[in-house]
């Protein structure tokens, strides 16, 4: 083990500071979440919240970036293993994103609209999250072509795409509607399949 290498006592408390603060957003929304709230779900104490995070806000960042390793896995295990073309890959791909997140409508409302708000790191995370999520899309329009079905997408046009679809869920985030992103989930296919055609 490299002297950069968390403990696992270590790692476990982390991912269980993140995994209160989620549950803690679920039931009360992140601006009225406090970190005895997240040490309380998370059983641990506040001296080991601090261990790991430096406030509220350092956590979220955390708690964000893992959210969206694991919608990115999500995206990328639907796609791989649902048969058929291209095209029913990126269906299968955008229900499975969409249906997700519309079971966690507090914690999605908060990563669409606090790390907006959160500061200079956020958006250095959020930027890179919406990169990961532009190059994913780039490797589907990548197979899409390869298949002779579609057209392979440039970097500047699949950032369009993925910013598009983040702003149609922050629309509905907004409306209040964070329950039903799942039905956002024909839009998003749709939108995709009319940029991939040639």
């Amino acid at each position: 083990m490299t002297a950069t290498a968390p403990r696992p006592a270590a790692a476990g408390h982390r991912a269980r500071l993140t995994e209160g603060l989620a549950a803690a957003i679920a039931a009360k929304g992140y601006a009225a979440v406090t970190i005895a709230d997240v040490v309380r779900l998370a059983r641990v104490s506040k001296r080991t919240f601090y261990e790991h995070f430096a406030d509220k806000e350092a956590c979220f960042l955390a708690l964000y970036a893992e959210t969206s390793d694991e919608l990115i896995d999500l995206i990328a295990t639907a796609a791989a293993t649902a048969p058929g073309s291209w095209d029913a890959r990126i269906s299968a791909a955008a229900r499975a994103y969409f249906e997700r997140v519309a079971g966690e409508p507090e914690l999605i409302r908060a990563a669409l609209l606090e790390i907006r708000a959160a500061g200079p790191r956020a958006r250095v995370l959020r930027r890179e999250v919406q990169r990961r999520y532009a190059e994913q899309l780039r490797a589907f329009s990548a197979a899409a072509e390869a298949e002779g079905a579609g057209r392979a997408l440039t970097p500047a046009l699949a950032t369009a795409v993925v910013g598009g679809l983040d702003e149609l869920m922050l629309e509905a985030v907004e409306a209040g509607h964070a329950d039903r992103l799942g039905e956002l989930a024909d839009a998003a296919t749709e939108l995709i399949r009319a940029v991939l055609r040639r």
